[in-house]
C-alpha cells in the first residue's frame, strides 16, 4: 500500500489553528492521535529496550504531544511534516535512525484521523483503542527473578540474613510483592489516562526541549 506524504488539512477561513474548539472533538482527536503513535512498531520496539533510558514510555508521551501541539499550532499541517517530527524524535530521544519508511503510515493515518474527527466520525478512533487494548492484554508481564545463595554459603552468612530479617520485621515474600506493586504502578502511570467516557487521553510529561 502507498501513502501519500502530500495529504493535509487546513484550519477553516478565520481559525487561526487547527484544534478543535469541541472539547469531545479535541479530546477524541487526541487519543486518536495517542494510539496511532503507539502504533508504531519502531517506537514500540525503542521503549520495550528503553533505548531512550528509563524514561523512555515517557518520551514516548512526549512524542505524542508535540504530534498534537502541531495542530494546535498550526495552520496546515501534512504528513510530511509529521513523519520529520516522527523521525527527528526517534533520533534525538532514542538515538535511532529509523530508514524503513514506517513512519510514514503512521503520519498520514494521523491526518486520517483528524479529518475523521473534524466529521465527528469516531469510529476509526474507537478501532485503534480497541486494536491497543488487545495489544496490551497479549503483553508477556515482566518477571523478576530472586536467585538465593548458593549452597556452599557460610552459616554465618545465614545467621547475618536471618538477623537483618529481624532487624527490619520485614517477611521476604511481602517484599517481592511490595515490588510487583510498584511494578504495576509504574506501568500505569506510562499508560495514557481515561476520561469520562472510557477513552484515554494525551498526557504531557514535564518540559522538554524546544
Amino acid at each position: 500500500m502507498e501513502f501519500d506524504e502530500t495529504v493535509y488539512v487546513e484550519a477553516p477561513q478565520g481559525q487561526g489553528n487547527l484544534m478543535f474548539s469541541d472539547e469531545k472533538q479535541q479530546a477524541r482527536f487526541e487519543l486518536g492521535c495517542s494510539m496511532m503513535v503507539y502504533k508504531w512498531d519502531a517506537l514500540d520496539i525503542a521503549v520495550d529496550n528503553q533505548w531512550g533510558g528509563p524514561e523512555s514510555a515517557e518520551k514516548r508521551d512526549w512524542i505524542t504531544g508535540i504530534i498534537v501541539d502541531l495542530f494546535k499550532n498550526e495552520k496546515i499541517v501534512d504528513a510530511a511534516l509529521l513523519e520529520e517530527t516522527l523521525l527527528y524524535a526517534m533520533v534525538d530521544e532514542f538515538d535511532t535512525n529509523v530508514e524503513d519508511d514506517s513512519a510514514l503510515p503512521i503520519a498520514t493515518g494521523i491526518i486520517q484521523v483528524y479529518k475523521d474527527c473534524a466529521a465527528q466520525n469516531y469510529q476509526i478512533v474507537e478501532q485503534l483503542y480497541l486494536e491497543w487494548q488487545n495489544k496490551e492484554k497479549n503483553k508477556p508481564q515482566r518477571v523478576i527473578k530472586v536467585t538465593g545463595d548458593d549452597e556452599s554459603s557460610s552459616d554465618e552468612d545465614d545467621e547475618d540474613e536471618e538477623y537483618m530479617n529481624g532487624a527490619t520485621g520485614e517477611d521476604t515474600h511481602m517484599h517481592y510483592e511490595e515490588i510487583d506493586v510498584d511494578m504495576e504502578n509504574d506501568k500505569s502511570r506510562s499508560e495514557p489516562i481515561v476520561d469520562d467516557d472510557g477513552f484515554e487521553l494525551v498526557q504531557k510529561k514535564g518540559k522538554r526541549r524546544n
